[in-house]
């Protein structure tokens, strides 16, 4: 069995150590939760312990322009609240390079002024080097040549190469090209997400699923992949708007064409899992998405509909959804429950998000298993008292990365996943 090359492998004393993290946390240049950041800290202080000196990396939004080519630079995808924020936590030093900057084409070379900072850390003048995010340099994100220069360049900086960024699972150079070049290890975070993981594959059984998107065609494949392994499979968002237009014919606002046909094919698809799929039967139907306006919306029974109805956008599910018995019990007879959805269009639908989250939390004994983004970042504004218990309940645990979860999930094994195969030892 192909295995990692795990961090406590190395000899890290004297190293410089180019640490690729997922502190992918800030929006419009505020940090909203820090949990991404403190669960690598662990893998930091075990280097600093081991005598390596660090260079952190990581990408923050999606600066980048794929249609135009261009890159906009800005306080909103910058790495400063981070750093900020490790340093009023570790009381640590950390020193962020100067750069310059090509029109429209981001950091096009690792500049003698990035060098020094490494040199500074080197003699000890710095703790900490962090790297401007990742995707405002031109070669994290490219192909062929632009690639290539930017991948010698950033492991000419570094003589191991850690990765601590499950939620970074895209085959960028920071994530992939570094493997190839340096020494390189799997970070504690890393290995921790990945013996999760473990517990969605083998999971203890029954097995209830939750999924919600925007998008059916970014979900589909994983969807199928969950069909299978799932007892039940509940889906939320407007992927169920887009199933329950497939299978009923239901006119439901904000549903494109796409996304219609992809349906189709999963509703053919759920006939070779009879009874696996929960259909959730209420629905709170709005004639607008510009907020919760007294007597635009209200609470549908689809079971009450028929084809040709039309529902305006639907932007929750009902909470007396989980009132249901057949519903209420899936969920308290579950021993496994994973949980990659809001169910609601948020900030203004709320009910299905609250009812799912405190349904799950009502089973004391299940395994529940949160993605990432969303999905944690809901949990903490709805329901803080129960995202401050998943962070210290055995039972609970909140994966940095939905999206990641479900590559992993689709893919059948981590080991599949680019940046991770990129850590496997030869």
């Amino acid at each position: 069995m192909r295995k990692l090359n795990l961090l406590q492998q190395a000899d890290l004393r004297g190293k410089i150590v180019l640490v690729r993290v997922d502190h992918n946390v800030v929006k419009k240049g505020v940090i909203h939760d820090p949990y991404r950041i403190d669960a690598t800290i662990g893998t930091l202080y075990y280097i600093n312990a081991k005598g390596g000196k660090i260079i952190l990396t990581t990408h923050i939004g999606r600066p980048g322009n794929p249609e135009k080519g261009t890159i906009q630079i800005g306080p909103e995808t910058s790495v400063e609240p981070v750093v900020e924020y490790l340093k009023n936590k570790l009381h640590i030093n950390i020193k962020i390079p100067d750069y310059s900057v090509a029109d429209q084409k981001g950091i096009t070379l690792v500049e003698d002024s990035i060098k020094s900072c490494v040199n500074e850390l080197k003699e000890g003048v710095t703790d900490a080097v962090y790297l401007p995010n990742t995707r405002w340099f031109e070669g994290e994100e490219s192909k062929g040549e632009k690639a290539d220069l930017f991948a010698r360049q950033l492991a000419g900086l570094a003589d191991v190469y850690v990765n601590d960024a499950f939620g970074s699972w895209q085959a960028h150079v920071s994530t992939v090209e570094m493997a190839k070049l340096l020494p390189s290890y799997a970070g504690f975070l890393l290995q921790k997400e990945m013996a999760e993981l473990d517990k969605v594959y083998r999971p203890k059984r029954p097995f209830v699923s939750v999924v919600a998107g925007a998008k059916f065609d970014t979900k589909i494949d994983s969807l199928r992949a969950l069909l299978n392994l799932s007892d039940h499979l509940v889906l939320g968002g407007v992927i169920y708007n887009a199933y329950l237009a497939a299978k009923y014919g239901f006119l439901i606002e904000g549903i494109d064409d796409k996304d219609i046909c992809l349906a189709k094919e999963f509703v053919k698809h759920t006939q070779k899992y009879p009874g696996k799929i929960i259909e959730l039967p209420y629905v709170v139907s709005s004639k607008t998405k510009e907020g919760k306006k007294e007597g635009a919306y209200k609470t549908v029974d689809i079971r009450k509909c028929k084809a040709g109805d039309n529902l305006d956008f639907i932007l929750d599910v009902g909470k007396a959804s989980f009132d249901v018995k057949e519903i209420n019990q899936v969920f308290h007879k579950a021993k496994t429950i994973f949980v990659n959805a809001v169910m609601g269009f948020t900030p203004y639908f709320n009910e299905g998000t609250i009812a799912l989250d405190q349904l799950i939390d009502d089973n004391a004994d299940a395994v529940k298993l949160y993605g990432g983004g969303d999905t944690m970042h809901e949990l903490k504004r709805l329901l803080p008292g129960i995202y401050i218990l998943a962070l210290d309940n055995p039972k609970y645990f909140i994966f940095t990365g939905g999206g990641a979860v479900l590559k992993a999930i689709q893919e059948g094994s981590p080991l599949e996943m680019p940046p991770i195969k990129a850590l496997l030892k030869k």
